[in-house]
């Protein structure tokens, strides 16, 4: 059993902009609020909908209804959702087991003792009631894991209008600084471009909270967009994608204001590129997930050191960076993350079938635990390097509040990965001249 997302409030009279839950949605594509999808082993699906209500629609629009559901939906029946409480323990009845994600959803385990209550009552004439409880979540994180060819073109179609709409922002702070190039732009401003594109596409908006960071903002790494000013000779680093059809996508670009970076930002900025580029050669069937973060952090450490950011005579080689973990102080995160229905989609990231052996924990100690698990076709994750220069004594000047971070999304193929979002360019001198254009 598989509910959707409740409504959530606002203020007063007014809610959230609904969102359906994200695995009710992908096995139904239905999007209205209080409904719940009932499988049993038979494999006979029922959807529980709200009825229709001519007054309630006046108000809050059309509602299918379950006459029309199983049409609509492909759902063997439909009932109105007020029969759930009425119908579960009959579904339930001579079952071996009860089916649900632990921990999602804060109504459901109540509800399912009550109803193994009721089944338990007609016992005595021989109705057996279900003996185990199972976790559905790793099953159906499983099968979202591993995309198929129309979630495919859909996640295509919404990697290129993100990176459509990370191009506009470029064109627009080119644009601003040309007319007035000792202006300034205020980062909810470049925020509305993004917003503009992506509404513009058809699509329900941002995936999440977009980043829209300017100068030494960017050194801050899940800033949301606010007011504050973007001057010419500072960097804007943007972490925006859309939404649709239920499909996220996530992309980072790191542009100069002014559109030339200074000699400070491209020596930085070249280095997460080429880190980039590493991981992307890692990323491929067989591969492991964590293959990636580590080709692309032996780059940024080497250049770590290349540039003085981390001292040869404090922190070692290359070989003794990784060891140590010292690159964490520049580069704190992960490389990337599964993507698809969610922006940080479901899915294990470990390998669980494997023995654990120990390894680097990434902050410079040990742990035990089992390896990252092997890339496969149609798993769909993100690739996001970066750099973060906060202002220190042994940190030279000329990359003080410099924040770089370049992000596109891959699916992996039977020979590599496929990058969506390169419909923006990552490398410097065309993100120039596409600023030049304006």
């Amino acid at each position: 059993m598989i509910p959707t997302a409740p409504e959530r409030p606002r203020s007063g009279d007014s809610d959230h902009p609904y969102r359906h839950d994200s695995t009710f949605h992908y096995l139904t594509g239905f999007d209205e609020p209080e409904a719940w999808l009932l499988l049993d082993a038979s494999g006979r699906s029922t959807l529980l909908c709200r009825e229709k209500n001519p007054e309630r629609e006046l108000w809050d629009g059309k509602r299918l209804g379950p006459e029309a559901a199983p049409s609509a939906l492909g759902v063997d029946d439909a009932c109105e959702v007020g029969r759930l409480a009425s119908l579960l323990p009959e579904r339930l009845a001579d079952q071996p087991a009860v089916w649900f994600a632990f921990g999602m959803h804060a109504q459901l385990p109540a509800l399912i003792d009550e109803a193994l209550a009721k089944v338990r009552q007609r016992s005595r004439s021989g109705v057996a009631c279900p003996e185990a409880e199972r976790d559905l979540g790793p099953l159906l994180a499983e099968m979202r894991l591993h995309k198929d060819a129309d979630e495919l073109q859909t996640m295509r179609r919404a990697a290129q209008i993100s990176a459509g709409a990370h191009a506009r922002a470029m064109r627009y702070c080119a644009q601003r600084f040309r007319a007035h190039p000792q202006g300034s732009v205020r980062e909810y401003e470049i925020e509305a471009e993004l917003l503009h594109e992506f509404r513009r596409h058809g699509t329900q908006g941002p995936a999440y909270t977009s980043i829209v960071a300017a100068g030494a903002n960017a050194c801050v790494l899940h800033y949301a967009a606010a007011d504050a000013e973007l001057r010419a000779g500072e960097l804007c680093l943007i972490d925006a994608g859309c939404e649709l059809d239920g499909y996220a996508s996530d992309v980072t670009r790191t542009f100069p204001a002014d559109g030339r970076y200074t000699p400070a930002q491209r020596e930085l900025y070249d280095i997460v590129a080429a880190s980039q580029a590493a991981a992307i050669d890692a990323t491929r069937p067989g591969a492991r997930h964590r293959d990636a973060h580590h080709a692309a952090v032996r780059v940024l450490a080497q250049g770590m050191l290349d540039t003085g950011l981390l001292a040869r005579d404090q922190v070692g080689d290359l070989d003794a960076v990784i060891e140590s973990a010292a690159y964490r102080r520049f580069y704190m995160h992960g490389t990337g993350h599964w993507l698809g229905r969610d922006v940080h989609d479901v899915g294990l990231y470990l390998a669980l079938d494997e023995p654990a052996a120990e390894e680097s924990d990434g902050r410079g100690g040990r742990i035990v635990r089992r390896p990252s698990r092997r890339l496969e076709p149609g798993m769909v994750v993100t690739i996001e390097p970066g750099i973060y220069v906060r202002p220190g004594p042994d940190v030279p000047e000329r990359y003080w509040n410099i924040g770089i971070r370049i992000e596109d999304d891959a699916v992996v193929t039977p020979s590599g990965c496929e990058l969506l979002t390169r419909a923006v360019p990552v490398d410097a001198d065309r993100i120039e001249a596409l600023m030049r254009e304006g």
